[in-house]
Formats: structure tokens, sequence, C-alpha cells
């Protein structure tokens, strides 16, 4: 192996490393990653300056920036928060009922929002209904971040990873529906019957709840209304996009601009809400994977996957999906697809879509494995210890291992029957 090689094969492990065990923010990680990655590219002659800038992929970023956009202008709208409440008071105050309610509500309203965004708004919905009705929040709390970090598999833009892998591979909004929302929809049921299994001891008695108005927060009715209509007509061009011929990034960036066009926000509001770390994390990253591309380690670690599983594309997927998903156990999921989109180009394969099935759902599910597994965990443990309630880092990996293992090995078996057998 060169010099160069190994080189960036230190560069990539040291800024998963940094990233891994929170050394430092995600983001000035790999822009330190990129600024060694650019050096020894250029030092070494694996790229020019020219073809440095050229890794950068502006569609996703466009694609990102406009889709965080047209979110946050709904969110700030107060649409999620309807929703939300609307679904509390359907539970009528049976706690096992609203359990349930909030696994799938979770899990729904993250098939659009970003997962930070989405588990802010179960949280305060949690937060007030477990003050309200007395009960306790921990199995609320922890099952919202695990439903929150599965609800986005199945859409383009249900989380980053989603979107650089269908954007790398081709697939439409209306691809990703069909190809992953059978299982998806399983797997939301599946997962909530296994933590209302975990949980059910903890759930206390049906109780009378409170009135309450879900409109009584909204402070411009028609803001709301037109916020609704802009997003159906958002997710309704995403599902047409092939056929109207319109890539998704223009999609994403034109419902923006109309987004705050409408929007009663002062843009510059709603421009400081988008997530800048994620943004520079992608950007950063971008250079270190380009440079292991140019060297042609991830060409070699393609072989080596033919090697493994004999070049059969059932066994590739299943491969991939296990590596990837414990690969996302530890790291961000977002590193975890930048790796493997182009190993999977690189297998040439004659139908890759079993294997991109596999990369979306290995990159996804394995989010929510440990306390420390991605930000959503986070969020949930200190949400719960801002509310006065203590957990260990133990408990929480009993309902996220459980979990996260009972998930992808329904997504193997789904993965055999969908595209094997």
């Amino acid at each position: 192996m060169s010099t160069a090689a190994t080189s960036f094969i230190m560069i990539y492990l040291l800024t998963l490393l940094l990233v891994a065990t929170d050394m430092m923010p995600m983001s000035v990680a790999a822009l330190i990653g990129a600024l060694f990655a650019i050096w020894i590219g250029l030092s070494y002659g694996i790229f020019t300056y020219e073809e440095a800038s050229g890794f950068i992929d502006v569609k996703l970023i466009g694609l990102l920036i406009g889709t965080m956009i047209v979110m946050e202008v709904a969110y700030r709208s107060g649409l999620f928060r309807l929703i939300a409440l609307y679904t509390i008071r359907i539970a009528g105050g049976d706690s096992r009922y609203l359990f349930i309610i909030m696994c799938i509500t979770s899990a729904a309203v993250s098939m659009f929002l970003s997962d930070s965004t989405a588990l802010l708004l179960i949280a305060a919905a949690a937060t007030t209904i477990s003050k309200i009705m007395d009960y306790d929040p921990v199995p609320y709390f922890v099952s919202a971040s695990i439903m929150v970090n599965l609800g986005g598999t199945s859409t383009l833009i249900g989380s980053v990873s989603n979107m650089i892998i269908g954007l790398s591979a081709g697939l439409s909004f209306s691809d990703f529906v069909l190809y992953l929302t059978p299982c998806e929809l399983i797997l939301w049921a599946l997962t909530t019957a296994t933590l209302y299994w975990l949980y059910k001891s903890r759930l206390k008695e049906k109780k009378a709840v409170p009135s309450y108005d879900p409109w009584e927060g909204i402070e411009n009715k028609a803001f709301l209304i037109e916020s609704a209509i802009l997003l159906m007509i958002f997710i309704g061009l995403f599902v047409m996009h092939k056929r109207l011929g319109l890539p998704p990034e223009s999609v994403a960036l034109g419902c923006a601009v109309l987004s705050l066009a409408i929007s009663r926000v002062d843009p510059a509001e709603i421009f400081r809400s988008i997530d800048w770390e994620t943004i520079f994390f992608l950007g950063g990253f971008f250079f270190i994977v380009g440079g292991l591309e140019r060297t042609g380690i991830l060409n070699d670690l393609a072989y080596m996957f033919i090697d493994m599983t004999g070049g059969g594309t059932i066994f590739l997927a299943t491969a991939l999906l296990w590596v990837s998903g414990l690969a996302s156990t530890v790291v961000s999921n977002i590193a975890v697809a930048l790796t493997f989109t182009p190993v999977i180009k690189e297998l040439g394969l004659k139908n890759p879509v079993a294997a991109w099935a596999a990369l979306i759902f290995g990159s996804n599910l394995g989010g929510a494995a440990t306390p420390l597994s991605g930000v959503v965990t986070v969020m949930a443990l200190g949400a719960l210890k801002r509310e006065g309630f203590k957990m260990s880092l133990g408990e929480f990996a009993k309902a996220g291992l459980l979990t996260t293992f009972t998930q992808l090995c329904f997504a193997n078996l789904y993965i055999l029957i969908r595209f094997g057998v």
C-alpha cells in the first residue's frame, strides 16, 4: 500500500474517532480531516485543486438546504405541534394507547422533519402529557428517540444518509416508497410491540384527560394553512418529480423559496435554524472520501466484499446491511453512507437495488442502538435529565440494542424475500 493511501486511511479513521468520541464538533473534525486530505492529495499528485473542488456534491447540499427550509417554516407555523396535540387527545387518557400512538406519531413525523426537530417536537408533547397526566416519562422519551430514528428510513428526505444514497443511486422519492415502505411499516409495528413489551409494567392506568385546545398556541391560522398546503405540494412534487423531469434538489429549493415567501418569519431566523453543522460535516467528509476513492482503496474494499460473498447480490446485500448497521451504532450514519455509496458503485452490479436498500436500512437502523449512537438518543437523555429523571446508559442500551437487532434481522429477511427469493 502506498504512503498516500495509508495517509488517507489514517485521516479517515482519525476523523471518525474524533466524531465518535465527541472530542470536538463533528463539523470541525470533518473540516480538519478535509484540510489534511487536500494537502496530502495535492502533495502526492492524487488529484488537482480543480478536481478536489468537484468532490463536493452540490446537488445533495441543495436538496438538504431546501428541505430544511421547507420543514423549518412548517414547524414554525405550528402545524406539527397541532398534529401531535390532536394525537394525544385521541389517546383519551389511556397510557398504553397513548404510548402506541406516540410511537407511531414519532416515526411518522420524522419521515419529513429532521431527526433532531422531530424529537424536540415529540419531547415537548411527551413532557406536557406526562406532567398533566402524572405519567412516567421514561418509556415515552426512550421510545420516541428509537421511533424517530426509525421513521426516516423509507423516504428520500427522511434522513441525510437517505439523501446521500438516493442521489448516488438515482432513486426517486417514489422508488424509496416502492422498495422500502412495506418493510418500514412492519418495522414500525414490530418495534412498537417490542418497546411496549419492555415498558408495559411502567405504563399507568387510564386517567381522565384535562380539557385543552390544540389550536390555543397557534398565533396565525392562515400561515398554518398555507404551510400545510405548501407541504402537500412539496411532497406531491417529490412523488412526481421523475415523471415531471425535475431533479429532487430543484423541487426542494423551489419549494424553499415559496416557503420563505409565505413565511411570517424573518428569513434570517430561518437561515439561522438550518443545521449548518451537518452541512459543513458533509462538505468536509466529501474531500476525505474523494481522496480515498482516488487512491483506489474503496475499489479494493468493493473487491473484498465480492470475494467475501462470492459475488452474489443477496449475499452482498446481507453483508452491507450488517456491516453498515453495526458501523452506524458507533459512527455517524452520514459518514457510513458517504463511505459505502462509492463502494456499491464500484461493485458494478447489474441490479444494485438490493445493495442500495441494504445500505439505507443499515445506515439508518443502527443510529439508536446505544445512548451515544446518534443525536436523537443524546437529546432524549438530555431532555429526561432536564425534567429531573435520571436514566443509566445501560438501561437505554437495553432497549436500543434489542430493537436495533430486531430491526436489522427483519430488514435482512425482507431483503431476502423482496429481492432474492
